[in-house]
Order: structure tokens, then C-alpha cells, then sequence
């Protein structure tokens, strides 16, 4: 091979990758470029998005502020009402556990309670307390509106005891018994009673009822009084008790006061025992209104009375006025007449003498109708007044008429010693 050819060849071929290579480099910085400025023209677009997105930012949060404390004010209430729940909650659950064991307790003692009036003496004596209560409840007051446990005999001869009598205004009377049939009613409310059983018992506790106002009605108990309504009150210690007899036989209370008998609960009787209170105080006003009469007419008797002394006081008066009177007349007239003469003829000292004066005033006449007209008061008052007219008369007849003779008199003794 021809070594220049070979040279020439070498040069050529170095030439071409030289050129091959500067093109290579020239694409790869002109990609690089174009990568460089697209990198560039991104990062330009991100930082507007950034300034844009910072700029909304401070918009929005420059909105969001009063929301912002809304929240926080909000967020601190819920905590508070969340720490209250809690509080109370553990409160509530201190109750419950509290109201657990009262109602533990509460049944415990029910049980207790319904196991001992399971006793036919227990319910009697339970009976007798609650209508002791209500009596009082009612203003009733022992051994003096009512009695208890009496010993009576009825119209048969039979000896009676009734739980209370109550007594009435008149000397009438009202008798209550109290009757407890409670042992069916109460197994009947146990929680294993099926429904079956359950009306079996209160069907039982119906008929036990109605066999106690049967005798009730027996023993007629009002028959031990003379004056008294001829019915017995039945006092039945509980509205659910006498309501679940009712329920189950309609007809009892129909039929018991057919017997004269009358079931009564505690509300019942407790309106009965205030109506009869009422009755009292209606007695006792009508008693006072009485006394009042019986004073107002023995006030007027006495009244009467006393009028009759005062006008026989006015007609003794009117008496003394007249005999004054006469006597002032018949010393102007009969005595100073002499004594004057006896002073003329120097016997007696001349003395000025007193010159008495008649009286001319009356006791006042009654006027009053009060003192007038009871008893023929009003013509012995008529008879008084006329008397003193007529002493009055007397006195201006008599002493006047006795002066104009004394002064005739004595002219004629001057005339005579002239």
C-alpha cells in the first residue's frame, strides 16, 4: 500500500471524526441549551405561580384571621364543654349507682313489707294506722270529733266494736271499719305471676272484698245509735287496692251500698271527713248565732226593764219639783209675810231675807220607742209627762199669784200708817 495514499487516508478519516465529534459536541451543548432554557423558562413560571400563590396567601389570610379566632374561641369552648361532660358524667354515674342501691334497698324492703302484711293481724293494724292518718290529715281530733275501738250493743244484742266513730252535730254518728284484704292483691303483683295467674288473684281479691261488706252489713253497726245515717263506712287503705277489686267486679261497689255499706278509699274518705268537718263549723256558727239571739232579747228585756225605772224616776222628780215649788209658795206667801210684820213693828232685825225662787225646769220625757213601748212604757212615760205639765202649771200659778197678794198687801199697811 501506497504510504502516502495510507497518510492521506489517516489525515481524511481524522478529519471526518474531528468533524463528526464537533458536530456531536455542537448538538449535545445545543440540546443542553434547549434543555437549560426550558429548565429555566419552568422555574421562571414556577416562582410567578409561588409570588401568585404567596400573594393569595396573604389574601386569604388576611380573610381567614376572624375566622381563625372564631375557630380557636370555638375549639376552646368545645374543650370546655367536653372537660363539663366529663365531670358530669362521672356525676351522673355517682346517681345512678346512688339511685341503684336505693332501689335495691327499696325492693328489699317492699319484699319485706309485703311478706309481713302477708299476716291477716299485720294488714288489720296497717289498716287502723292509715285511717288514723287520714283523720288527722283531715282536722279530726281524737275523743273529740271521733272515737276509737268503742264497745257498743246492737239492736240484736250483739256486742260491736267498730274501728272509729265519728261523731256528728245533733248527737248523730257516722261508724268506719277499716277492711285490708291485701294477700291476693299482693301475690299478684309478684314478677313470676304469669297473666293467667295474675287474673286468677285479683279475681280472688274482688270476692274477698265483697265477703267482707257482706259483713259489714251483718253486723249493722248503726243500729248502736239512735240518731245515726243507717250505713258503715268500709275504709279500704289504698286507691290501688280498692281500684283493682273494682276492675274486676263492677258491680261491688253498687251491690255494697245496696248492703248499706260504703267503700271508701283514703281520697274518698279523706273528702267525707273534710265535709264533715265543714259540717261542725257550720253548727258551731249557727250555735253562736243563738247565744247572739238569746243576748239580743234578754238585752231588750232588760232595756224594757230599765225604762221603766227611769220614767218612775221622772215622775218622782217631777213630784219633788211640785212639792219644792208649794213650799217656795207657801214661804213667799204665808211665812215671809208675817216676818215682814214682825220687822215693821221693830220685833225682829231688818235682816234682808232671801228671796227663794220656784223652780221651773222638768226632768226630760223619754222618747226613745226602745224605752216607750215595751210593757206599757209609753203610756206610763205619756202619764209622767202630763204630771210634770201640770206641776208646771201649778208652780206659775201659785207663786206668782201669791206675790201680787204679798205686794197688795202691802200697800194697803203703808197707806194705813201714812
Amino acid at each position: 500500500m501506497d504510504p502516502a495514499a495510507l497518510f492521506t487516508g489517516l489525515v481524511a478519516g481524522l478529519l471526518l471524526g474531528g468533524l463528526i465529534a464537533a458536530l456531536w459536541v455542537r448538538g449535545s451543548l445545543l440540546s443542553r441549551a434547549t434543555a437549560a432554557e426550558a429548565e429555566r423558562d419552568v422555574l421562571h413560571q414556577r416562582l410567578d405561580d409561588l409570588e401568585l400563590a404567596r400573594a393569595e396567601s396573604a389574601d386569604a389570610a388576611a380573610l381567614l384571621a376572624p375566622l381563625r379566632d372564631t375557630i380557636g374561641r370555638v375549639e376552646r369552648q368545645v374543650g370546655a364543654l367536653e372537660r363539663d361532660r366529663v365531670e358530669q358524667f362521672g356525676e351522673l354515674g355517682e346517681r345512678l349507682s346512688s339511685v341503684s342501691r336505693s332501689t335495691e334497698s327499696l325492693r328489699s324492703e317492699t319484699a319485706t313489707l309485703a311478706s309481713a302484711l302477708n299476716a291477716s293481724s299485720v294488714r288489720g293494724a296497717w289498716g287502723e294506722v292509715q285511717l288514723r292518718r287520714v283523720l288527722e290529715l283531715s282536722g279530726l281530733l281524737a275523743r273529740c270529733d271521733f272515737d276509737e275501738q268503742v264497745t257498743l250493743t246492737s239492736s240484736h244484742g250483739a256486742t260491736i266494736r267498730p274501728d272509729v266513730v265519728v261523731n256528728l252535730p245533733g248527737g248523730r254518728h257516722v261508724v268506719i271499719d277499716s277492711k285490708a284484704p291485701m294477700s291476693h292483691f299482693l301475690q299478684a303483683q309478684g314478677e313470676s305471676v304469669s297473666a293467667t295467674e295474675r287474673t286468677e288473684l285479683l279475681g280472688a281479691h274482688a270476692t274477698s272484698l265483697r265477703r267482707h261488706v257482706e259483713a259489714l252489713a251483718g253486723k249493722a253497726y248503726w243500729s248502736a245509735f239512735t240518731r245515726s245515717p243507717e250505713v258503715v263506712v268500709c275504709f279500704v287503705p289504698g286507691e290501688a287496692i280498692l281500684g283493682a277489686a273494682l276492675a274486676d267486679d263492677p258491680g261491688l261497689y253498687e251491690h255494697a251500698l245496696s248492703r248499706k255499706v260504703v267503700l271508701a278509699s283514703p281520697g274518698t274518705l279523706f273528702a267525707v271527713l273534710r265535709t264533715i268537718g265543714a259540717v261542725w263549723q257550720q253548727d258551731a256558727l249557727e250555735q253562736n248565732a243563738r247565744d247572739l239571739l238569746a243576748l239580743g232579747q234578754d238585752l231588750h228585756a232588760r232595756l224594757s226593764t230599765l225604762g221603766g225605772h227611769v220614767s218612775a224616776m221622772g215622775q218622782s222628780l217631777a213630784r219633788s219639783v211640785e212639792n219644792y215649788n208649794r213650799f217656795v209658795g207657801t214661804l213667799e206667801s204665808r211665812v215671809f209675810v208675817t216676818a215682814r210684820r214682825l220687822r215693821e213693828l221693830g220685833i225682829a232685825q231688818p235682816d234682808e231675807q232671801p228671796e227663794p225662787l220656784p223652780l221651773e225646769a222638768s226632768p226630760r220625757t223619754l222618747s226613745a220607742p226602745e224605752l216607750l213601748d215595751e210593757a206599757g212604757l209609753g203610756e206610763l212615760s205619756r202619764t209622767a209627762r202630763d204630771e210634770v205639765h201640770l206641776a208646771r202649771e201649778r208652780v206659775l200659778d201659785v207663786g206668782p199669784g201669791d206675790e201680787r197678794a204679798d205686794r197688795d198687801d202691802r200697800d194697803d199697811r203703808r197707806e194705813a200708817s201714812a
